[in-house]
């Protein structure tokens, strides 16, 4: 038998579904809301608080409070007991309210004869919506079953807002529609670009159209065949042979989560009270969540990631709503996403327009693979994925790290105007295409692309690029759930050739470590993996692979030039024994009577501070040496490049940096060393002009950045640049950009 509580708990349900039910728009509904569970609760007081934007929560309604504060109060997030609750998520009961830390005297809602406060969190799986109150005169502890009953109307009324009961039009509207008012969100830049299109889903929404159940023992029973259904599923995964001991205990942790007594003990408690299955799942969900997040210690942060996962299998399963929703892909599909896998990504290929990402990062899979595509990338786009239906309206600006959800018509013009304005100019870029990187002084800059995919190929071709000065040979492996086979590669490296066409292609070996896990990989728990065990050091530490990679490229030159670079050389010891390990493959691949290449350049990757003080003998016996400027300049000014907050922080035109820059040159003239310069800056226009005055010959970027620094390198005088680098640098100025902007306005 239901004990009282549940009845009563499953009466106010009934109640609200009903009321809900009744014909009227938002404000309305929210009026009859407010008064029923006053009615119910037999409280003087019931409230409902409703976020504005991130910051901001407004009284939207209220039974008990003045009817003219209603859209006139408003609190800012962690403001008083109601921006407390809407910040933690946490309940707050209390039968003395004033006494509060924290407490927020309202004059203007009369609220001063209420002693006792009750407020629970409206939350629908880490969306945050707003606060339910209720308050009485008597100074009075709300029972653990009136916290939880009111929980449980928070969860159906979140789930009501979801499917929009409380949209409506004219003023002073209780809530403008969900999923249809226009979002900007701010990111960060994954791959410039910009791109307008429709959201594609990467993992649809599950939407709950029954929150509120009659019959707890059919929803029982559903619950309970859903949960069986899933376990199987999960102990299935863990009996597959091809799962490696690591791997294993990772899906152990999860079939923990998905056989936990307490996890479907609490969700056949809120089908008790009244819930349906599916909102009892959500609700559970959203409040592990909210304890969850607020856990110092970042392991169980992690593990929001399995309950996020397993919570929504079941509710898959219990919906119906698998992740195949027979949905066509729209016209202009941009990828929403709260992560994705460079496997995944590659799959919807270059039919995407965009990609936005509430996660990600600049070094991250998924990044490489955008760059590979010329997809525009925004990351760290929080919220996105629960802003975002499919088939909304999205502008991605991937050069300010911007997002547009359901633009106003202004914005989407100006936008337009601008995506125009670049393809305009693309277009001109192209004109230049056949000519040279001819300064006008008369210098010769060789510019050439960034590649780490067959699909980059084509663009060889179309962007004038002069080869391949950086083709990342990792991107084959983080792709693929085994080791590729040497003879696969050796295919695939012969078909980059010839893609070629003769030009120059610079293969750089393995770069994996740091935030590039392959996923049959052990990953390693380093504090720092930024400067921990990667790209060479991995390589020397387990030459299996590394010896694998020579042969393939080795049989793939098939006698032809052969250029092979390694990763993150910090000394000349490194160089010295990864260039033995690939000499001794050629003289093993000699021995079997193969081909071996005609000519070999070996190289190596200055990406450390380390290696422009290295001895001579390493420039001297280095082929060529290739700037990565997005690691020696993170190691430089000690700056994560995965660190949003101090990225962009420092200026890559900073005297100290070009200084370095000038030593690193000056010591390869001295050698007669062949140096390029390799990443993002490479493609900047601005950084770009200054990098080849500083007397950098060779240039390596994405496709889509050869015509733009193209354009401006064939319009400057490099020498007469170079000479104002110098001045400023003796002037003992921070950056020389303000003088090199000046420059080259003038030069145009």
């Amino acid at each position: 038998m239901p004990d009282r509580s549940e009845d009563d708990s499953r009466k106010l349900l009934r109640r609200l579904r009903d009321s809900l039910a009744e014909p009227g728009h938002g404000q309305e509904r929210l009026n009859r809301i407010t008064s029923l569970i006053a009615d119910s609760m037999h409280t003087e007081v019931c409230s409902i608080y409703l976020f504005r934007d991130e910051e901001t929560l407004e009284l939207c309604a209220t039974e008990g409070l003045r009817p003219e504060s209603v859209h006139k109060t408003r609190l800012r997030l962690g403001e008083g007991l109601v921006g407390r609750v809407a910040r933690s998520a946490i309940p707050v009961n209390t039968a003395n309210a004033p006494s509060e830390k924290g407490f927020r005297f309202m004059p203007e809602t009369g609220e001063e004869i209420y002693s006792s406060f009750l407020g629970v969190p409206i939350q629908r799986v880490g969306e945050k919506l707003g606060v339910l109150v209720v308050q009485s005169r008597a100074a009075r502890q709300y029972s653990d079953d009136e916290v939880y009953a009111l929980e449980v109307v928070a969860m159906v009324l979140a789930e009501m807002t979801e499917l929009g009961a409380f949209n409506g039009e004219g003023e002073g509207e209780a809530l403008g529609a969900l999923h249809k008012q226009p979002v900007m969100i701010r990111g960060g830049t994954g791959q410039e670009g910009s791109a307008e299109g429709q959201v594609w889903l990467h993992e649809p929404r599950v939407v709950i159209t029954n929150p509120v159940s009659d019959d707890a023992e059919a929803e029982l029973v559903r619950i309970r065949a859903a949960v069986g259904e899933l376990r199987v599923s999960v102990d299935d995964l863990l009996a597959a042979q091809s799962l490696d001991k690591d791997q294993k205990q990772v899906l152990e942790a999860y079939r923990m989560f998905a056989h936990s007594r307490g996890w479907l003990r609490r969700m056949e408690e809120d089908i008790q009270a009244g819930l349906s299955a599916e909102a009892a799942v959500e609700k559970e969900q959203s409040a592990t969540r909210a304890r969850l997040s607020q856990v110092p210690d970042a392991y169980l942060r992690d593990r929001l990631h399995d309950l996020d996962d397993l919570s929504n299998r079941l509710l898959r399963i219990l919906t119906g709503q698998g992740r195949d929703t027979g949905a066509e892909l729209p016209e202009n599909p941009v990828l929403v996403a709260r992560n994705i896998g460079p496997a995944e990504l590659l799959e919807y290929g270059r039919k995407l327009r965009g990609v936005v990402l509430s996660e990600g990062s600049v070094g991250s899979h998924a990044a490489i693979v955008a760059r590979a595509l010329a997809i525009p990338l925004v990351i760290h786009a929080e919220g996105i994925t629960i802003e975002a239906l499919n088939g909304d309206h999205i502008l991605v600006d991937g050069d300010q790290g911007f997002v547009h959800l359901r633009p106003e018509e202004l914005v989407a013009t100006a936008f337009r105007d601008k995506i125009a304005m670049q393809t305009q100019a693309q277009q001109r870029y192209a004109g230049l295409r056949d000519k040279p990187a001819l300064s006008q002084d008369g210098r010769l800059i060789s510019l050439q692309m960034n590649a780490g995919l067959m699909a980059d190929l084509p663009s060889l071709e179309g962007s004038g690029a002069d080869g391949v000065g950086l083709f990342r040979t990792e991107l084959q492996f983080l792709i693929r759930n085994k080791m590729p086979k040497r003879d696969e590669l050796a295919r695939l490296y012969a078909r980059v050739m010839d893609a070629a066409n003769g030009r120059r292609v610079a293969f750089r070996t393995l770069d994996i470590g740091s935030d590039k896990v392959l996923p049959y990989m052990k990953p390693q728990d380093e504090p720092n993996p930024a400067m921990g065990w990667r790209a060479i050091r991995v390589g020397l530490d387990k030459p299996g692979v590394l010896r694998m990679q020579a042969q393939a490229l080795i049989r793939a030159a098939a006698g032809r030039p052969l250029s092979i670079m390694f990763p993150f050389i910090a000394e000349y010891a490194e160089y010295l024994d990864a260039r033995a390990h690939v000499l001794r493959q050629v003289d093993r691949e000699a021995a079997l009577g193969h081909a071996i290449p005609a000519q070999l350049e070996i190289g190596a990757m200055l990406e450390t501070p380390s290696l422009a003080f290295a001895p001579r003998a390493f420039f001297e016996a280095a082929d060529f040496i290739s700037i990565g400027g997005n690691d020696l300049k993170q190691f430089f000014f000690a700056a994560d490049r995965e660190n949003e907050r101090v990225r962009r922080r420092y200026d890559t035109l900073n005297a100290s940096f070009l200084d370095l820059i000038r030593h690193i040159v000056a010591r390869c003239a001295e050698t007669g060393t062949t140096l390029s310069f390799c990443g993002e800056d490479a493609g900047r226009p601005v950084e770009a002009v200054v990098l080849a005055a500083m007397g950098l010959q060779n240039l390596s970027m994405r496709p889509a950045s050869i015509g733009p620094v193209k354009s401006l390198i064939r319009r400057s005088d490099l020498g007469a640049l170079h000479r104002i680098i110098d001045a400023e640098c003796a002037k003992g100025v921070e950056t020389v950009r303000p003088a090199v902007m000046d420059f080259l306005a003038k030069q145009s």
